[in-house]
């Protein structure tokens, strides 16, 4: 793919940005790791095939003699994209084992700044193809295939504890460790918040939640951890022939996504959109503060956490395809005595303590610094944080469109065709700063991206000194 190369506006004025982007169309091309097909013809499918014309060793083989590739061409698209270095910032995550990352690391065009691209309209950034790669979908490592891949801390973990592998043949979790919440993430009770971190530094598994949790949890609180550990069929992990990890496997367990009942950031691909090349990236949301969230699920909308336990389980981890689930080993829970159980105690996880919080979600002004101050008054006030995420959890259990089709044509990059989001659910923002990366997909590696991303896409016109106390409020939530 080429992508067009400009030399740096140097006058202020829209008008003049204007003229330089003649220029920048005009340019030499360049190499990137971003390879496009504009307008493709996708295929009218709504079924995954359900009968195999390959047996196990064959597709093995060919998955292990293209991993290498595969996983180049994904790591040259991110490249492309973002800065990937390791750049802390001052601040912890809740358990103090690893520290907030922090600076924009989405790239821009090559001579634009954040500044002139945010004088220009939506309409001029599609026009001279100007909003950044990097707030475009981000297509999964191998999208035509799809399913769960799991962060190295996680299989390895899974591996120590139980003996059972998580770890495909055919593609690697494809973003640094840096980039991802800290391992294996705190655990906070709504019925024990006297005892902080429960998990006591460990990951939860089928061999150690009773003793972990013994005296904290009910009995039908600690069946529904049980249910929540017990790995069961997945699309990629299973007894079949098109399966993904070398030998057949017993599933994966709804807590391998959502260590902890946090996220380690596992990723997967929407059930909700067909066909497969129109599917979205999925990142792992985090499982605290279930307690008071009323939709569930990034397309779905299901109104209630036992919906969406009992959808996961029946037709969610086959790609959204219940034929599949029948062929594979669905697991089809009863709702009285397993759904409501796992839901339950999902509904006991809750937010990590906010120190600088009162009660009603707001910062204590002698707790908070001049900066963190300035940021509250920009999240509710320029910044229009709040309309979609008010005060105190930070989320108005609505969905909502940002309507990117105003800023990008879809393409065809990664083997996926990145249409615009469409309606996407609010996601909380309480305890933020412990579930990088961001947006539904991960296509926003840290705060600071996601600040940058909305103020273009909502047209705000933050100041450098607003976003930063932006971000600054953000971390206290």
């Amino acid at each position: 793919m080429s992508k067009p190369t400009t030399r740096r506006f140097l006058w202020g004025g829209t008008s003049a940005l204007l003229i330089a982007l003649g220029l920048y169309l005009a340019a030499p091309a360049q190499e990137t790791g971003e390879k496009r097909e504009s307008k493709p013809a996708l295929p009218e499918q709504t079924y995954m095939p359900v009968v195999i014309a390959e047996d196990f060793e064959t597709t093995f083989k060919a998955d292990q003699a293209s991993k290498e590739s595969v996983m180049a061409e994904q790591q040259a698209l991110y490249e492309s994209r973002y800065d990937l270095a390791d750049q802390p910032s001052a601040v912890p995550m809740s358990a103090g084992r690893k520290k907030v990352q922090e600076a924009v690391r989405v790239k821009l065009p090559d001579g634009v700044s954040w500044s002139e691209l945010n004088q220009l309209t939506p309409e001029q950034i599609k026009e001279h193809n100007l909003f950044p790669y990097g707030f475009r979908p981000l297509p999964h490592a191998k999208h035509p295939v799809g399913g769960m891949v799991f962060p190295e801390d996680q299989i390895k973990g899974i591996d120590q504890a139980e003996h059972r592998d998580l770890k495909r043949f055919d593609i690697n979790f494809d973003l640094p460790a840096h980039l991802t919440p800290e391992f294996p993430p705190p655990i906070f009770l709504t019925t024990r918040p006297d005892l902080g971190d429960v998990s006591q530094g460990q990951l939860l598994s089928i061999k150690n939640y009773y003793s972990l949790m013994k005296g904290k949890l009910t009995p039908v609180q600690m069946e529904g951890l049980r249910l929540l550990l017990t790995p069961f069929p997945q699309q990629q992990f299973n007894q079949t022939e098109d399966r993904k990890v070398q030998e057949p496997s017993l599933g994966v367990a709804c807590l391998d996504c959502h260590t902890n009942g946090h996220t380690n950031a596992a990723f997967h691909l929407n059930p909700d959109t067909r066909p497969q090349a129109a599917r979205f990236r999925l990142d792992t949301v985090s499982l605290r503060g279930m307690y008071n969230q009323q939709i569930h699920g990034s397309k779905r909308s299901l109104r209630s956490v036992e919906d969406f336990t009992e959808f996961e389980q029946r037709t969610a981890y086959f790609d959204g395809d219940h034929v599949i689930a029948a062929k594979k080993g669905v697991h089809l829970p009863n709702r009285s005595d397993a759904v409501s159980m796992m839901a339950q105690l999902q509904n006991m996880l809750d937010f990590p303590p906010a120190p600088k919080l009162d009660a009603f979600g707001k910062l204590i002004p002698e707790k908070a610094t001049a900066q963190e101050l300035q940021g509250q008054e920009i999240f509710f006030g320029k910044g229009r944080c709040a309309e979609c995420h008010p005060a105190p959890f930070y989320l108005d259990n609505q969905m909502h469109d940002l309507q990117l089709g105003r800023f990008y044509d879809a393409e065809m990059i990664g083997k996926q065709y990145n249409l615009a989001d469409g309606p996407i659910k609010t996601f909380t923002l309480r305890g933020i700063k412990d579930s990088p990366p961001y947006h539904h997909d991960g296509r926003l590696l840290t705060l600071d991206d996601t600040v940058e991303f909305f103020n273009l896409v909502l047209q705000l016109k933050l100041t450098l000194e607003e976003k930063s106390a932006l971000v600054a409020f953000m971390r206290c939530l």
